[in-house]
């Protein structure tokens, strides 16, 4: 077992600590946060053991798992590097590019494991048709949230796009080519709703919009690719995969047939996955445990992180043009 530390306890601190608690991959020494009184008012609700030093977490235990706010990810990695361990950091990876391919380097340099925190990838629903996206030419995502003062210190590009915009990287096996976007404020000091146009040099758009100012939820994304469409849904963790053939000379009568303008006929059937019921915050943890212990990549690596960031921070300087 992997001796693994938390650095924040705030809402979704709690969650790494509560599962890295019942993972049988870890064993939870404890957690730092900045609000004393936080830490202790967590410790002595969940009995975790708080450290009123960062440095004496960190020398404590194998993994850090970094889960403060963005603008301190930077300095904790570079702080638990210093000491040989391998690092978990929540998404986005830094606040600038720059920190991101600094500590992506001093990784390398220490031979040490590093994943980031896009949990979306490790969505069931996500999973169960990873493997049917292949060479998509057109993708479509929408990310809706209702208004939450959390988060709203960062643009909703780092806040919920980049989410999309891991996963289109993924999938897309190309380089980007073209980005364009456009971003509004309506209640905080950086844009609250964004759209975003993608466009990769084998072809393929992405077409992200992203809003934490809506009356209800979405999260899906929708791929097409040729002789077929592919819907995710990650918010109910349902998916479905729409497929076309060529037609049957002596179609069924219930069977699905298109004829287009040329005369070619196609039949259309569709196809539900098995998705597997998983906690993906659990998985993307043990996942790193895996990593660690076999000396290989991470699922979701730094260089996955930085480049997702990348591509985020091109999208918010499209807002100042």
């Amino acid at each position: 077992m992997l001796n693994a530390g938390v650095l924040g306890a705030g809402h979704l601190g709690k969650i790494h600590l509560r599962l890295l608690k019942q993972s049988d991959k870890y064993n939870l020494v404890g957690f730092y946060d900045a609000d004393e009184e936080n830490g202790k008012k967590v410790e002595a609700e969940f009995g975790y053991k708080f450290f009123n030093s960062i440095d004496a977490l960190i020398d404590a235990v194998d993994m850090v798992d970094i889960v403060t706010p963005t603008l301190s990810h930077y300095d904790c990695a570079i702080k638990a590097i210093s000491k040989g361990k391998h690092i978990f950091i929540e998404k986005p990876i830094t606040n600038t590019v720059e920190e991101a391919e600094h500590i992506r380097e001093l990784l390398a340099e220490n031979n040490l494991r590093g994943q980031v925190g896009h949990v979306e990838r490790f969505n069931p629903a996500f999973l169960a048709i990873t493997k049917e996206i292949k060479s998509p030419m057109f993708i479509e995502a929408h990310r809706l949230a209702e208004f939450n003062p959390r988060g709203t210190d960062v643009p909703v590009v780092l806040d919920l796009m980049i989410h999309d915009i891991d996963i289109i990287l993924s999938v897309v096996k190309s380089k980007v080519k073209h980005i364009s976007a456009s971003g509004v404020s309506v209640i905080s000091n950086s844009p609250d709703i964004a759209n975003a146009r993608i466009e990769f040099e084998n072809g393929c758009v992405a077409n992200l919009t992203a809003s934490r100012i809506s009356l209800k939820k979405m999260r899906k994304a929708r791929f097409f690719q040729k002789d077929a469409y592919i819907s995710v849904d990650f918010l109910e963790k349902k998916c479905e995969v729409v497929k076309m053939k060529d037609a049957p000379e002596n179609p069924g009568d219930f069977d699905m047939v298109l004829q287009n303008a040329e005369g070619v006929k196609k039949q259309i059937y569709f196809d539900n996955p098995h998705i597997e019921n998983n906690n993906s915050i659990l998985d993307e943890l043990e996942a790193f445990a895996h990593a660690i212990n076999t000396n290989t990549t991470p699922i979701v690596s730094l260089n996955d992180g930085t480049e997702a960031l990348r591509v985020a921070t091109q999208i918010i300087n499209c807002f100042e043009k």
